[in-house]
């Protein structure tokens, strides 16, 4: 049986490795949602899930959008170091906080336009779901149409992400 292929430093991964990557990103990200929840309902001192339900929403667009600017901008969130994932702008250098935040933003194309259509035409919960994932597995297949293999929220950021081992910490 022969051995698989040693992958090279800072090519891009497989859309099967990127895509375990943002499905054990989305299982982490419950935490950060258990938390913020409560933290949020807390200050408002909310009683019903239903109460406030759009600052909850527009509080957790906030947090995310904290979680991702500040790990992406350090090179790796938790899950991309699990499946030895970087991302890096198009020149191979760390990204900054503001491109950080133009991915971020632009990551969301991954659920509007789902969202968009079921808000459009008042579907129930089950059809949204579906919808939902089938955009999702559309808008990853669609990065095989990227030169590069890149998803294309990273193409309009100019970002990439590469293979790479865990970055180093700087013990003092």
């Amino acid at each position: 049986m022969a051995a698989p292929p040693a992958v090279q430093e800072g090519k891009t991964p497989p859309l099967k490795r990127r895509m375990a990557c943002w499905l054990y990103e989305g299982i982490l990200m419950f935490g950060v949602v258990f938390i913020a929840g409560y933290l949020y309902s807390s200050l408002t001192q909310t009683r019903n899930a239903l109460d406030n339900r759009h600052g909850l929403q527009a509080f957790l667009f906030v947090i995310f959008g904290i979680y991702f600017v500040w790990f992406w901008a350090k090179g790796q969130t938790l899950a991309m170091k699990t499946w030895n994932i970087r991302v890096v702008d198009i020149h191979g250098r760390p990204i900054s906080q503001t491109r950080a935040l133009l991915r971020y933003v632009l990551s969301w194309m991954w659920f509007l336009p789902p969202l968009a259509v079921s808000w459009g035409f008042h579907l129930g919960a089950g059809e949204a779901i579906v919808i939902l994932g089938g955009w999702i597995a559309v808008w990853a297949i669609l990065s095989r149409f990227h030169p590069d293999g890149q998803f294309w929220h990273d193409a309009l950021a100019r970002t990439r992400l590469i293979h790479s081992q865990p970055l180093t910490r700087n013990r003092k």
